[in-house]
């Protein structure tokens, strides 16, 4: 009898770290009732911050040894995930963090100087078609990545979203490269999102709290960034809440980017389960399943067909 779950998750990100940050507890819910969780991952994050002092010699323009420190990391959270099934794609090493910069309009943007593997730089249908290896092995039937904007406009979100997209239609055509294996249609797509109702509340209990440092200068009832969506554009809501401490210490496993005192933990700290063990999502493909009493699938797999 194979052992391969019926039901299976592929999930495409750009960085270590995205993973548990967007849908850690969605990923360990499903690790947990037998469901298959595939994690792609673009690059090692070689351009990313570093918030360990003793770190600081692993940066770009030092040692440039950041990539591989990020690799234990992400084997770390995945750890605290039970994540078992984790690519680079195209292999480690294959593209490199692009980097990015700050526009006046406050969303990321390419950064001034781009290294020549960088992700960015991408031949799309040379990654998407390593994509498509993935995808025809595993056989998900859902498929989650960043929506067109990257969240937050990072060019590697963007990239990765491009090349889900574009590996996800290549993968269902029968007739492209065949030597890959047996063409698979993704049933559901899904962009991961935050719904705003839910980053509202929150910065509402922290801002009753005291805390004016945590997310600065977002109003409770303000505009908000791009990447919190309406609440009329979320689709999915899956209740991780019971995995909550165990995306909670895939976060502090990726310590080079994410620090205790940072943004994340105060909001989890004061908002709980209904911060980061509830995470959303946007169907952009295939057909909903039964909804809830808020008006959302509660279960990504929801009318899907086992196997």
């Amino acid at each position: 009898m194979s052992s391969t779950p019926s039901l299976r998750l592929l999930l495409v990100h750009a960085h270590p770290d995205d993973e548990s940050i967007g849908q850690g507890a969605t990923m360990a819910k499903y690790v947990a009732e037998g469901r298959g969780v595939t994690l792609v991952t673009c690059t090692a994050g070689e351009m990313g911050e570093i918030l360990v002092p003793d770190l600081e010699h692993l940066a770009a323009d030092r040692t440039d040894g950041l990539g591989e420190h990020r690799r234990g990391e992400l084997a770390d959270a995945m750890a605290a995930l039970g994540v078992t099934d984790h690519r680079f794609l195209g292999g480690f090493g294959t593209y490199r963090d692009s980097g990015m910069k700050w526009h006046e309009d406050g969303h990321a943007v390419a950064a001034d100087d781009i290294h020549d593997n960088a992700f960015w730089h991408a031949d799309l249908t040379e990654a998407a078609t390593r994509l498509v290896e993935v995808i025809r092995e595993v056989r998900p039937q859902v498929l989650v990545t960043y929506d067109e904007f990257g969240g937050y406009g990072h060019p590697d979100h963007i990239q990765a979203h491009r090349v889900a997209m574009y590996g996800a239609v290549l993968a269902a055509a029968p007739s492209y490269r065949r030597d890959l294996g047996e063409a698979w249609d993704i049933p559901k797509i899904y962009w991961g999102a935050m719904a705003e109702s839910r980053i509202r509340e929150g910065l509402r209990r922290l801002r009753a709290a005291g805390d004016t440092t945590t997310f600065e200068g977002m109003d409770p009832d303000g505009p908000l960034p791009p990447m919190f969506r309406p609440d009329e554009d979320i689709t999915a809501e899956v209740d991780a809440s019971a995995y909550l401490p165990r995306k909670m210490d895939a976060l502090r496993a990726h310590a080079t980017q994410i620090t205790t005192d940072g943004p994340f933990f105060a909001l989890s700290n004061n908002v709980g389960s209904q911060a980061f063990g509830m995470e959303q999502f946007r169907l952009v493909k295939g057909v909903p399943g039964p909804v809830g009493e808020n008006g959302w699938e509660d279960d990504l797999f929801a009318g899907v067909d086992p196997d």
